[in-house]
């Protein structure tokens, strides 16, 4: 809840910060990519716009992965792996909060925002909720795209998973799971692959200060 509370701040400094920037900085991300002939969003979202089963997965993960996952793999773990909460819980708080600070000096349009480039609104399209649903557009920030939290969360519980469940196609599932998270918030329009970079290097930041993997060492 307090982590709720200070996003609804971030997202209000990111709101006044003005749409122009947002969209500046969205173009800017474009301009990078394209001038790395990087642009392979645009051929993620037209192999799941072909395929009515990729579209639900791809929504559907999109809208769980964020909170629903996270919260469960934090319940789950605090009953089954005590001793492995707390980092995690601090992981995924710092991460976040890293990630806020990041939406607060770079508000940035999300690739669904620009048609011009190519880019499709997939929720908006096929998906009955949408981030015109009254709840969604009450409660998230529109323009928070760099870095990608459902990038950073998907890893961050990814591994912190994977480490933890024994079955070895248990394992494998959680390993999966960061990637197709990617996969899905590429594909549907919503981050581009510089905002999943962006949050895969704070969830290793946010991993390294937590564990301090140095100190083992």
């Amino acid at each position: 809840m307090g982590f709720y509370f200070v996003y609804q701040a971030a997202r209000g400094v990111a709101d006044r910060g003005g749409v122009a920037a947002a969209f500046a900085n969205g173009e800017w991300i474009i301009d990078f990519q394209r001038g790395l002939n990087s642009m392979f969003e645009l051929s993620l979202q037209r192999a799941v716009e072909g395929s009515g089963f990729l579209i639900q997965a791809t929504s559907i993960t999109y809208w769980l992965s964020q909170f629903a996952v996270v919260g469960l793999a934090l319940v789950w773990v605090y009953f089954k792996a005590h001793e492995r909460f707390y980092p995690f819980r601090n992981t995924v708080i710092l991460g976040n909060l890293i990630g806020l600070l990041g939406y607060v000096l770079l508000p940035t349009a999300p690739p669904r925002m620009f048609p011009a480039a190519g880019f499709t609104d997939t929720l908006a399209a096929h998906s009955t909720v949408n981030h015109s649903s009254t709840f969604v557009a009450f409660s998230s920030n529109p323009y928070a795209a760099m870095p990608s939290l459902h990038a950073l969360d998907a890893l961050i519980v990814s591994v912190v998973m994977a480490s933890i469940v024994r079955h070895r196609f248990a394992k494998v599932l959680w390993l999966a799971w960061a990637p197709w998270v990617w996969f899905a918030v590429m594909a549907t329009g919503n981050h581009f692959w510089l905002d999943i970079a962006a949050g895969v290097l704070i969830a290793a930041l946010a991993g390294a200060i937590v564990y301090r993997p140095w100190r083992r060492a």
